[in-house]
């Protein structure tokens, strides 16, 4: 608006000062040429009203050929004046009266998140907060993304994140945190920002590489995050579970009582069966809560889901059982820890995973586009003769760590096409393309973008603990204060909320025999496990 101000103060004056020049002119023109004299206000009136093109009255026509030429020029340079109107002062006018106006700041808001700036991962954390009816602002430079966000009903303003004005302008000295998501370099110049804005604030910061950790401290951040680290953590286990005989990481809730993924193998003598005709109770002893099935997750799963290659079973109990569980889903086709395992791309993610790797004394071959220390093969990792020469129809268990979707798809097509019994095990940029990648064949997607807002989410929100974020599903330990004096049955989580009450912690003592007539009380914690959304359900229910 300052801008179209500014030309019009420009446009108005230009206009004045021809005015009165072409009145000057046709004034003395008139006295020399015609012989006429006459006051200056017609001489006025008569360029107003050849710019206008209203008409000449009693003035035409000139019988002189210098009049005549200048009454010409004073036509063109009304046209041209006109003209130049539109672009400049016309036009921009029409388009700020019909485009949406983006707010530039918040009032009112207080103990709210402001977030700079909108990612995929920011989604997840969005999620977090709506469930918890925390109130969020995005800071977003973009005008196109802020008005997609805008339309779209979310809390955002438009403006950028390293000025102080519009970090004061989303009322930061009022607010509960500040994430800085846009960038290793630019997140230590909002936070340098944010400092001056608001001293006090509690800033968390997202990092794409680990080694800018220290400058976001340097910078005044207060807890740093890096999701791609533990995102090839929980890449590694499960590929170190996929070619051995231990069981994965796991999640201790209480003694000797554990929640566990676990990854049905191609080979395992319970594929082809149902969950009924797999008898896992019966002959682990552990309990299925849930299965996700080429990227849909089904909580409680039904008897008749059928266990294919690549399902993963969320399944809780003791250490044994789960150990148990994790011999039937195994293969039995393939002797453990046969096979190189193939890492496609050598980034953060890639090396973490090599790292692990190495400390489990599991051979692998690593693949990348680019030529740099640690690569075996170089060259194109959807090339089906670069996956050749790395030995792909021998590997046994091949995982996508680059940060591109539509690579890791095109790569997952081509690995299975050469290697039909292959397990592949990818990484995902955003959380959209999940499904996408299991329809491609991927055995287990992890998406950063989940991992990352819920890394985020745990932090700021000390409501609510997120137990573990490397995992398909999310499983919380939150309050259930609306539940207090209810039973299990009457509350009706599973049918409400699409998620699966695990325990419950009561008196430092952890309850997992919960049956239909279980009551909660008073200041019991509740652990659930369910999707994002579920589990938002629940936490917006149950507070």
């Amino acid at each position: 608006m300052e801008t179209w101000k500014r030309r019009t103060l420009y446009y108005v004056s230009t206009l004045v000062a021809v005015f009165v020049g072409y009145a000057l002119i046709y004034d003395y023109g008139m006295a020399v040429h015609e012989g006429h004299t006459q006051p200056f206000y017609q001489s006025m009136q008569v360029v107003v009203e050849t710019f206008t093109t209203t008409g000449y009255g009693s003035d035409a026509p000139w019988e002189t050929p210098e009049m005549n030429l200048f009454v010409m020029l004073m036509d063109l340079t009304g046209v041209v004046l006109i003209f130049a109107a539109l672009p400049v002062f016309v036009v921009p006018l029409f388009e700020d009266a019909l485009s949406t106006t983006l707010p530039t700041s918040v009032e009112d808001l207080e103990d709210h998140v402001v977030i700079c700036t909108h990612t995929p991962r920011a989604e997840t954390l969005i999620s977090e907060l709506e469930s918890w009816d925390v109130e969020y602002v995005v800071v977003e430079p973009d005008r196109e993304t802020a008005l997609d966000l805008y339309e779209s009903d979310y809390s955002v303003i438009h403006g950028d994140p390293e000025s102080v004005e519009t970090l004061e302008n989303a009322n930061l000295d009022a607010a509960t945190a500040l994430v800085a998501d846009a960038g290793d370099e630019v997140d230590v110049s909002i936070v340098l920002t944010a400092r001056e804005a608001a001293e006090d604030v509690r800033i968390v910061s997202v990092v794409e590489e680990p080694d800018h950790e220290a400058y976001h401290e340097l910078a005044g951040v207060d807890e740093v995050l890096s999701p791609r680290r533990l995102v090839g953590e929980s890449l590694a286990d499960k590929i170190t579970t996929a070619v051995s005989t231990e069981l994965g990481d796991v999640v201790e809730i209480g003694s000797d009582f554990e929640i566990a993924e676990l990854s049905v193998q191609r080979g395992s003598e319970l594929v082809g069966h149902t969950l009924a005709e797999s008898g896992i109770r019966e002959r682990s002893g552990a309990n299925v809560i849930g299965a996700w099935t080429r990227g849909e997750f089904e909580t409680p799963p039904s008897p008749e889901t059928e266990l294919a290659a690549g399902t993963v079973l969320l399944v809780a109990g003791r250490q044994a059982q789960l150990e148990r569980l994790n011999d039937l889903a195994s293969s039995t086709a393939r002797s453990p820890r046969r096979g190189t395992v193939l890492v496609v791309g050598h980034g953060e993610v890639g090396s973490t995973v090599t790292d692990a790797l190495a400390a489990a004394n599991i051979s692998y071959t690593v693949v990348d586009v680019a030529d740099k220390p640690g690569v075996d093969v170089q060259g194109d990792t959807t090339n089906p003769e670069t996956l050749e020469q790395a030995g792909i129809e021998q590997a046994r268990t091949v995982v996508f760590t680059v940060a591109d979707d539509t690579l890791t798809g095109f790569g997952t097509l081509v690995a299975r096409d050469l290697n039909p019994d292959i397990e592949v095990l990818a990484r995902a940029e955003e959380t959209g393309n999940v499904k996408k990648l299991y329809r491609a064949g991927a055995d287990y997607v992890l998406a950063l973008a989940t991992v990352s807002g819920r890394m985020l989410a745990s932090t700021i929100l000390e409501r609510e603990e997120v137990i573990s974020m490397d995992k398909q599903v999310e499983i919380v330990r939150t309050t259930a204060t609306e539940f207090v004096g209810q039973s299990l049955a009457e509350t009706d989580i599973r049918a409400r909320t699409g998620c699966t009450v695990v325990a419950v912690e009561r008196d430092g003592s952890v309850v997992t025999e919960l049956g239909p007539d279980f009551h909660f009380r008073r200041g019991d914690d509740v652990i659930v496990a369910g999707t994002d959304e579920s589990v938002g359900r629940f936490t917006t229910l149950a507070n």
